[in-house]
C-alpha cells in the first residue's frame, strides 16, 4: 500500500507537467512518470524486503533468484497519462513461488485502492467487493484492448471486437488493463479479453478478479499463463460463452490477417 500510494502521488504530480519518449514503436509511450515512480516503488519494496526479486516493466526482472518476487506496472495507461486522460494507475502484485499472493491496484486520480491478499477475499478502499451477476453474454458489457502491435493486426483483432459487439449491450476500450480487470471484480463490467499482455499488466488485477469470486484463463479456457497472457476475466456466469465466441472468431480472424499481408506484399 505505501509503494502505490508512492506512485501515486508522482502520477498526480507530473500529470500536470509530462515528459513523453517512445520505446518499441510510435504509440508505445513511456513518461518520466513512468521512470519516477517506478523506482518509487522499488525503493519502498526494498526497504522492507532487500533480498526479494523484482519484475518491473521499465527496468526489468532483477538478476538474483528469490522464491519472492514484486511484479510492478508502475503506470498502467501511460498513453492515457501522456494526453491528460483519467484512466491510469499504479498494479503491484507479491509472488512467492510462482503463484500470486498480494495484489494491489491503485488509481491516485479517483482515489480508488483494489487490493486482494489470496483466500481473503477482495477490497475497494477497505469495503469487500464482488464480480457482477449478470447471467448471460447478451446482457453483458464487455471490455477490451489492443496490443502494441496493432496496425499491423489490425484486421485480426477487430475479428473479435466485431463478434462481441454483435451480441452483447456494449464493448468498451479504455487503455489500461490493470484497472479494466479490477472492474470486472468489482461489477462494473462483466468481462474482459485482451491480448499480448505481460505478467505487470495482470498479476495484480487477476488476483482481485479471483477473490472477487470472478473467472481468470487464457482464453482457450486453461489456466493463465501471465508470461503470454492472452487473457479472458468474466464474473464466471459468462466465461464459457465468451470462450465459445473467441474461438468461432479465430478462423475469420486468421483469414483477415492473411489476406492483409498479402494485400501489403503486393502493393510493396
Amino acid at each position: 500500500m505505501r509503494a502505490a500510494r508512492a506512485a501515486g502521488r508522482i502520477h498526480l504530480k507530473r500529470l500536470s507537467r509530462i515528459t513523453v519518449g517512445r520505446k518499441s514503436n510510435s504509440i508505445d509511450l513511456v513518461t518520466e512518470a513512468d521512470r519516477e515512480s517506478e523506482a518509487a516503488v522499488i525503493e519502498v519494496i526494498h526497504r522492507s524486503f532487500p533480498t526479494h526479486a523484482i519484475l518491473a516493466e521499465e527496468s526489468g526482472a532483477s538478476t538474483h533468484q528469490s522464491d519472492h518476487r514484486w511484479i510492478i506496472d508502475p503506470l498502467d495507461g501511460t498513453t492515457n497519462f501522456a494526453h491528460g486522460y483519467p484512466q491510469f494507475c499504479v498494479s503491484i502484485a507479491y509472488e512467492l513461488r510462482g503463484r500470486v499472493q498480494l495484489g494491489v491496484v491503485f488509481d491516485a486520480l479517483k482515489k480508488e485502492c483494489f487490493f486482494a491478499q489470496r483466500g481473503k477475499g477482495a477490497r475497494l478502499n477497505g469495503k469487500p467487493i464482488r464480480v457482477s451477476t449478470t447471467p448471460s453474454l447478451g446482457a453483458s458489457l464487455l471490455c477490451t484492448g489492443f496490443p502494441y502491435d496493432r496496425r499491423e493486426r489490425r484486421r485480426y483483432y477487430l475479428s473479435f471486437w466485431e463478434e462481441f459487439m454483435t451480441r452483447v449491450q456494449g464493448v468498451r476500450r479504455t487503455g489500461a488493463a490493470a484497472l479494466d480487470l479490477v472492474y470486472v471484480a468489482t461489477g462494473r463490467i462483466d468481462g474482459f479479453w485482451e491480448f499480448g499482455l505481460k505478467a505487470w499488466d495482470v498479476a495484480a488485477g487477476a488476483l482481485i478478479v479471483e477473490e472477487a469470486r470472478g473467472l481468470v484463463t487464457n482464453m482457450d479456457g486453461t489456466p493463465l499463463d501471465m508470461n503470454g497472457a492472452n487473457i479472458l476475466a468474466t464474473n464466471g456466469r459468462v466465461h464459457d460463452e465468451m470462450i465459445e465466441v473467441i474461438a468461432g472468431a479465430r478462423p475469420e480472424a486468421d483469414r483477415r490477417h492473411s489476406e492483409m499481408l498479402r494485400q501489403e506484399q503486393a502493393s510493396a
